[in-house]
């Protein structure tokens, strides 16, 4: 069975990560979107919020699971036997942090392959940390999110 893990903080999820999850589909028999948490970093949404509105967002896939995750991502791989790492590139800056995340992770854990993939060009200015700042100013997020973690805001 292809495992692939979607790890990201998805604070708050985007319509821009629900593409790159949705075009990874058929290349795996289950993916885990893994929702890391960070404890020394307050979060915008608690990780109970984030789970929850993921969970909403992927109700209708069979193949995709939903959990939480504190550590190093390459540990939480072996725990969910995920041989397959799936990673969105928005732009060259995200590639070159990608890339390196990708070689130390792959020194530290071999057996897992990253796969990168390209964000659509209408999507490739969607950020979490753009989301959370509109959010925090008021503004209207609803072009930027799915419409199920809309309720949740």
């Amino acid at each position: 069975m292809k495992i692939a893990l979607f790890p990201g903080s998805f604070d708050p999820i985007t319509i821009a990560h629900v593409d790159i999850l949705k075009r990874s589909l058929p290349l795996f028999d289950k993916i885990v979107v893994g929702i890391g948490l960070n404890s020394s970093k307050q979060g915008f949404l608690s990780a109970d919020k984030r789970e929850e509105i993921v969970r909403a967002v992927f109700q209708d896939e069979a193949n995709i699971e939903v959990q939480t995750y504190e550590g190093l991502t390459v540990d939480f791989c072996k725990r969910i036997k995920a041989t397959y790492m799936v990673r969105g590139i928005r732009s060259v800056a995200d590639f070159e942090y990608e890339r390196a995340i990708a070689q130390i992770n792959q020194t530290m854990m071999p057996e897992v392959e990253s796969i990168f993939i390209l964000s659509k060009p209408e999507y490739s200015a969607i950020s979490s940390t753009i989301v959370r700042d509109i959010l925090r100013n008021g503004g209207d997020v609803s072009s930027f999110l799915p419409k199920e973690a809309i309720q949740y805001l």
